[in-house]
């Protein structure tokens, strides 16, 4: 897992949404085997890492059970684990789901509030596995209800400092950040991160970014629908790449790898 991290080229994170009302994909992998057969085509088009959520984060959605989320993810984990050698990143804020997740064989704790409760950082730390800290204004029912930053960048990379430092206290060694396009962020916000990602890599970190489909790329290409945005995730992915990205979070793994083979030439060769 660490030497995949260590990479001196882009990795790629398929998202698989085992959820009813997930903002792009809501309900199309809820079913078990459909789940399953999407991850599997998602490693053989390139994924490097699949990231499984059992919980919409989409601006407006609100929180389901613990043991709803476990239900929705743990078989889906349990098959991907004897079925696959790619590693599992689990997509959750709940130290109870992660904890269980990591049991049955994740590898990844992805973590939406930065590891804001200390019972998950002591779950990370515990099992020693890497976890993303993403940053995100309030939570996802409210988000993006007038979020308002003096400096997007500069606030991000405080709040990345903070938890860095709660992280690192613990024991938590392989980190990797995550400015959070669209958690809490309006366009002007998502545009300024993209454009300034280069700033948070004087954190000493990888980052990660996560563009795909999301409302700004809806926003800026004519209020396109999410089922037509691919060319204007591909992009924003692409400059996430060559400001600095060292994994992206995607949806349509096929087309972003290509991107991506292009992407690493220009900025890894030579």
């Amino acid at each position: 897992m660490n030497n995949l991290l260590q990479s001196k080229r882009t990795l790629i994170v398929g998202i698989l949404n085992v959820t009813p009302d997930s903002f792009s994909d809501g309900g199309l992998f809820f079913d078990n085997e459909k789940a399953i057969a999407h991850a599997k085509e998602m490693i053989q088009e390139g994924a490097d890492i699949v990231d499984i959520g059992g919980e919409s984060t989409k601006p407006g959605s609100g929180p389901v059970s613990e043991e709803e989320e476990l239900k929705r993810v743990k078989p889906i984990i349990e098959r991907l684990r004897k079925e696959t050698m790619v590693p599992i990143s689990i997509d959750t804020y709940k130290p109870g789901v992660a904890e269980e997740c990591l049991k049955l064989g994740a590898q990844i704790v992805n973590d939406v509030t930065g590891l804001r409760n200390e019972e998950m950082i002591r779950v990370v730390a515990q099992y020693k596995v890497p976890v993303v800290l993403m940053h995100m204004k309030g939570m996802p029912k409210s988000m993006q209800e007038n979020p308002v930053y003096t400096d997007v960048v500069q606030e991000i990379k405080e709040f990345f400092k903070e938890r860095i430092q709660a992280a690192r206290e613990a024991g938590i060694q392989d980190i990797i950040l995550d400015p959070g396009i669209g958690f809490g962020k309006a366009l002007e916000h998502n545009i300024q991160i993209l454009k300034r990602l280069g700033e948070f890599k004087e954190l000493g970190y990888p980052i990660l970014v996560g563009t795909s489909r999301k409302s700004f790329i809806g926003k800026l290409t004519g209020d396109s629908p999410v089922e037509d945005r691919l060319e204007g995730s591909i992009a924003s992915m692409v400059i996430a790449i060559m400001n600095g990205a060292a994994m992206v979070r995607v949806h349509d793994v096929r087309p972003a790898k290509r991107a991506i083979q292009i992407a690493d030439a220009i900025k890894y060769i030579g």
